[in-house]
């Protein structure tokens, strides 16, 4: 009976763990859905709202940090729960990073708010790996939750996109900026802000990296691509 009530209390800081942590994620999704609406329409009241949020996260941040620590000094997990337990350790510090990525984004899009030239350059590339780093970090915490490694893969492949666009769009910045030499300011910020967002990809990649660790025991943030995939995808 004692063991029992032992397993049923660390189930209950498990799911509490869990509850704050998938939180965590909420607020990140929504930092980062209005930084990418902020820059859309250069609405300087969603650029403050995503800054003033940063005290918020960090709060969380240390918060979970700290049950996370108390758990495994109380119950000394092993195995899958101690991977679990390191999980969300490790996974908040990758969703306070996306969340500092995400203020970068609106505070770039306040100074670019100033320049009427830089308002109106071409930032395709921008709002489409906007678009992408939104779906795949809303997946990366879809797969976090069911420990899916099925769609981790998918997400390790669906960075790569992410990366392109980013590429692509400094590719063509320096014939512009040579075309249009009022611009450069600006367009030297939007690099900052496909930066942020590559960056914000990269977050979403490492917590389907630990969707792989906490179901394989295995770490595969060192790996290539294609063996990081057949790590995942391996029954």
């Amino acid at each position: 009976m004692p063991d029992k009530h032992i397993s049923s209390q660390f189930d209950a800081d498990l799911e509490h763990l869990s509850s704050r942590f998938f939180a965590m994620g909420g607020l990140v999704e929504s930092q980062l859905t209005d930084a990418m609406n902020a820059l859309s329409r250069f609405d300087m009241r969603l650029v403050e709202k995503v800054i003033d949020e940063e005290h918020r996260l960090n709060s969380m941040e240390i918060e979970i940090d700290a049950e996370c620590n108390n758990i495994i000094a109380r119950r000394q997990p092993i195995a899958s729960d101690l991977r679990r337990l390191m999980a969300f350790s490790k996974g908040i510090t990758n969703l306070e990073r996306a969340g500092d990525e995400a203020r970068k984004i609106a505070k770039r899009t306040r100074k670019i708010s100033n320049d009427p030239a830089g308002r109106n350059l071409d930032i395709a590339e921008i709002r489409t790996s906007g678009q992408m780093a939104g779906t795949i970090f809303h997946d990366a915490l879809a797969a976090f939750a069911r420990l899916d490694t099925v769609e981790a893969a998918r997400i390790m492949r669906d960075d790569e996109a992410i990366d392109e666009q980013y590429r692509a769009f400094v590719r063509r910045l320096p014939a512009y900026m040579a075309g249009n030499p009022r611009v450069i300011s600006s367009a030297l910020d939007y690099v900052s802000i496909a930066s942020a967002i590559e960056r914000i990809g990269d977050h979403a990649k490492n917590l389907a990296e630990l969707v792989i660790y906490v179901v394989k025991g295995k770490d595969v943030r060192h790996l290539s691509r294609d063996r990081l995939e057949r790590e995942a995808l391996d029954d």
